[in-house]
């Protein structure tokens, strides 16, 4: 099998590109945020992590309801699936958003110390609050509902 065959495969499953349309999604409606507040164009939001909604939510439950729906939602690797999901959605919504808090304590501390100081500030978002992963949640399952 040559290289272009495989290719045709990988953008064949249908699994795999509702879910990376899922994230493509997140982090657009992302920018367009940034763009209705701030009145500004920041790209950057488009491949970074935080915020509404969470791309890694739209992500996996594309992903889940993409099996669910291909599969059925009594197969086993609907539940595996779901279950997935809901360990990196606690992760977002938990363990990040400790570890962005704790950023934002150590980046005022260390300007406290030394306003000159000339490190690199810890990134500050990186997780998500319980409401950008629902959110994310809905958009993924919706998308795979829609399209598969």
């Amino acid at each position: 099998m040559n290289s272009f065959n495989k290719i045709e495969l990988i953008f064949s499953n249908e699994i795999l590109v509702v879910s990376v349309l899922a994230w493509f999604v997140a982090q657009l409606i992302k920018v367009i945020i940034v763009i209705i507040k701030d009145k500004k164009i920041d790209f950057t939001k488009f491949v970074s992590s935080g915020g509404m909604p969470s791309s890694h939510s739209a992500f996996v439950c594309a992903m889940s309801f993409g099996v669910g729906e291909m599969l059925g939602y009594e197969d086993p690797l609907f539940a595996v699936s779901i279950i997935i999901s809901m360990v990196v959605m606690y992760d977002a919504s938990g363990v990040r958003r400790a570890a962005g808090k704790q950023a934002e304590v150590l980046n005022k501390l260390v300007y406290e110390i030394d306003e000159d100081l000339s490190g690199e500030r810890l990134k500050e978002l990186i997780g998500h609050t319980p409401v950008e992963v629902v959110i994310g949640a809905i958009l993924g399952a919706a998308l795979a509902i829609i399209f598969i």
